[in-house]
Order: C-alpha cells, then sequence, then structure tokens
C-alpha cells in the first residue's frame, strides 16, 4: 500500500466521476481501502429503519458514500488542485505543493 499524501480537514477536488469538479472538505480517510468521504460529495440516499431506543426516526437519509482516493486531488491555496511533493524542514517532514512550492497544511477544526 502507499502512502496517502491527503489528510483529515484538507480541501480537495473531485477529478472523475460523476461529481467531477466539486470541492470539499475531507471528513474521514479509510487508508486499507484506499477512500476518502468528502463532504457534499458523492450524496446517496440511503434507507434508515426507525430506531426508538436511539431517538432514531427513520425514512430516508442521505449521506456522503467513500471516493477513491485516485478520483481527488490535494487543492492549494495559490494554484487549484495539485499533485502533493515532500520537503524536510528541518527534522520535519512537510507536504508541498508541486506547482508553486508552497507548504501544504490542512485546517485545523
Amino acid at each position: 500500500m502507499s502512502s496517502l499524501n491527503i489528510q483529515r480537514n484538507d480541501t480537495v477536488e473531485v477529478v472523475a466521476g460523476r461529481d467531477k469538479g466539486k470541492r470539499g472538505r475531507v471528513l474521514r480517510v479509510i487508508a486499507d481501502k484506499d477512500r476518502v468521504l468528502v463532504e457534499h460529495v458523492m450524496v446517496i440516499k440511503k434507507n434508515v429503519r426507525p430506531n426508538p431506543a436511539k431517538n432514531i426516526q427513520g425514512g430516508i437519509a442521505e449521506q456522503e458514500a467513500p471516493v477513491h482516493i485516485s478520483n481527488v486531488m490535494l487543492v492549494c491555496g495559490n494554484c487549484g488542485p495539485v499533485r502533493v511533493g515532500y520537503r524536510m524542514e528541518g527534522d520535519k517532514k512537510v507536504r508541498v505543493c508541486k506547482k508553486c512550492g508552497q507548504v501544504l497544511e490542512p485546517k485545523r477544526k
């Protein structure tokens, strides 16, 4: 398995598939399946059974489905969707934009 260059809370753009062109924040990275869950991308409808014990009403719910990591690109603040490189700054390994060389840090929430 290759190392994943996309982390939680990164902004990514979908470059292939039915939601091509959409941007969103990464909610979750599923590393063992090479997939990411992106906010407001690949929204599916799911039938939910009511459960009064957990106060779940039931019906048809909308939720995000995982997207393969090869179908998304990290978004640089200056350049847009870019490939990711790595550089050593001191003793820390940081991700950098391949176009402009800017350090790419995920937004902390």
